[in-house]
């Protein structure tokens, strides 16, 4: 080699054992191996939010231990891809929200002879008139049908039939005559 041109393995011995550069890899290092183990933890804490396995966790967290510092990345990308996709809060989150729904479906009544929609204080059906509730007379509040008292009260009810679907009548052929005086009615149900 010319006398005028330093070593090349002279210049990158002495750039690899300079104090800095030394502490500069030690401390990507420390920092690749710190990345490696919090991911291992990472792993670990996402398995138990989305498991009830006791056991998952753990393999979670083997998984990118056991590929290396230098391969965990694959680690990750591995265990992203087996993961459940639903943490336990999501799948708690979203059965709540499907408990609400139906909640609120059956909090609208039915009518129990045409099965259609009736508002929690009708009294009767409008679509096949069949009685839902009646006025208490004692508080005037809503009572069920069959109720034997009124719940809010005490009253004691009389007892009630649901009546049967009812067929119209047919038309009479001629209209009844009425009794041409209402007094006379009278008179004759005194005597």
């Amino acid at each position: 080699m010319p006398q005028g041109l330093p070593d090349p393995g002279k210049i990158w011995n002495d750039f690899i054992h300079n104090p800095v550069v030394e502490l500069l890899g030690q401390l990507i290092v420390v920092y690749v191996v710190l990345l490696w183990l919090g991911t291992a933890y990472w792993a670990f804490r996402d398995m138990q939010a989305r498991t009830e396995n006791p056991i998952l966790p753990y393999f979670a967290a083997a998984l990118i231990i056991f590929f290396t510092p230098v391969l965990f990345v694959f680690a990750v990308i591995l265990y992203l891809i087996v993961r459940p996709r639903e943490s336990l809060a999501e799948v708690y989150e979203r059965s709540l929200a499907e408990e609400t729904l139906l909640a609120e479906v059956e909090k609208n009544k039915l009518c129990p002879t045409c099965r259609q929609r009736v508002g929690p204080d009708w009294l009767v059906c409008p679509n096949c008139r069949t009685r839902l509730h009646r006025i208490c007379p004692a508080c005037t509040r809503l009572a069920e049908p069959d109720w034997a008292l009124c719940a809010y009260c005490g009253k004691e009810l009389e007892r009630f039939e649901r009546p049967m679907i009812r067929t119209a009548a047919p038309a009479p052929d001629r209209v009844p005559e009425l009794a041409p005086d209402a007094g006379a009615l009278r008179r004759a149900t005194n005597t």
